[in-house]
């Protein structure tokens, strides 16, 4: 198999140049040309047919979310962007998720970044992972494939309920379309694990809000968590649940990554594992790996009446954790991410009708 082939796009010469050093060093990429802007991008983009773009998200006379938008309309494929970590920053790089591009890394020291071979390792993994994605729009809906992996626990066994969700790769794109799509009036509290680093994550969460029905924040230290909100776990700390009498509540840790992950779905799953009379909907969508296998396993033998949905490859940005989910037979309801609110909904609402002839 050839070399991917990779177009790098930042208004920096030094960073272009740092940029593509460390691409070449991996013996499966190929740096194939360079761009100064998003402008200058498109027309590089349109003549050397990349594979990939490395595309940074602030720069003159075409920024990186222009550039991406244009970039989707006339010549859709795989680009990271690449942030600096600033609020601005964050903002622009969520944005640029929503509109398709796969994944992102953050500059560690700013716009130039001297000590970008920091993440070098991350570049090449997430450049390596686009060049093997889908570019799943809303236009590519397979809304009526579903699939049954193990039975469903069927009736309502405590009074609380719970919907956590874990995604990776793609996930911001995904949750926009899950989230965006749950009402106000969920009768259960979400908690979202994002794979995502600090500073990122409170961009996530207001931008979801901004776009929902249901209430959407970053999760607090010690909160109580409260049906109808969605809790995304702050970057750089694990997201674990804990019970007070009834109440459900919040812990952020700074424990080990799990398997290179903070925050960690294993880690949200098997805290949840813990809980008792909690009714638990599960939910992995898109990423790399396969995060959120082991948390659901132990989580299935402590409360055998979790269900679990999956997304379906189709809609996968890659089709890593729920696969990996799949293939141990610990998914109950499989389905394309423009659907997964309604499945949510369903087991929810069945849980509360249940609930109501008892």
């Amino acid at each position: 198999m050839g070399k991917i082939r990779v177009l790098v796009v930042d208004d920096s010469a030094f960073m272009r140049k740092i940029i593509s050093d460390l691409l070449n060093s991996d013996d499966r990429l190929e740096v194939i040309g360079t761009a100064r802007n998003g402008k200058d991008g498109l027309e590089q983009i349109s003549q050397l047919k990349p594979d990939v773009v490395t595309m940074d998200v602030e720069m003159p006379i075409m920024n990186g979310l222009d550039a991406l938008k244009q970039a989707m309309q006339k010549h859709p494929l795989p680009v990271v962007m690449l942030s600096s970590l600033t609020k601005q920053g964050a903002d622009m790089t969520i944005h640029a998720m929503s509109l398709g591009a796969v994944d992102f890394i953050a500059k560690p020291s700013g716009s130039i970044s001297l000590d970008l071979d920091k993440v070098r390792d991350e570049l090449v993994v997430k450049v390596v992972a686009a060049a093997s994605s889908r570019l799943s729009t809303r236009e590519q809906v397979k809304a009526a494939e579903v699939k049954v992996f193990a039975k469903a626990p069927a009736k309502k066994s405590a009074d609380r309920n719970l919907v956590a969700i874990g995604t990776s790769t793609g996930g911001p794109r995904a949750l926009q379309e899950v989230i965006g799509k749950l009402p106000s009036a969920l009768a259960a509290p979400v908690v979202v694990v994002q794979h995502m680093p600090v500073g990122f994550t409170k961009s996530l969460a207001e931008r979801l809000d901004s776009l929902s029905a249901i209430k959407v924040k970053e999760a607090e230290q010690n909160e109580t968590l409260k049906n109808g909100v969605v809790y995304i776990a702050p970057g750089g700390y694990h997201l674990t649940i804990v019970q007070a009498d009834s109440r459900l509540i919040a812990k952020l840790t700074l424990e080990d990554p799990v398997k290179g992950h903070r925050p960690s779905v294993d880690r949200m799953f098997e805290s949840i594992s813990s809980l008792v009379n909690v009714d638990v909907c599960t939910v992995i969508m898109t990423g790399m790996g396969a995060d959120g296998t082991e948390g659901l396993r132990k989580m299935k033998v402590k409360l055998p009446s979790v269900y679990s949905i999956g997304e379906s490859a189709e809609s996968c940005v890659v089709y890593g954790m729920p696969r990996a989910a799949a293939e141990a037979g610990l998914l109950h309801h499989v389905c394309p991410v423009q659907t997964i609110a309604s499945a949510i909904q369903q087991r929810i609402n069945l849980l509360e009708g249940v609930n109501k002839w008892k």
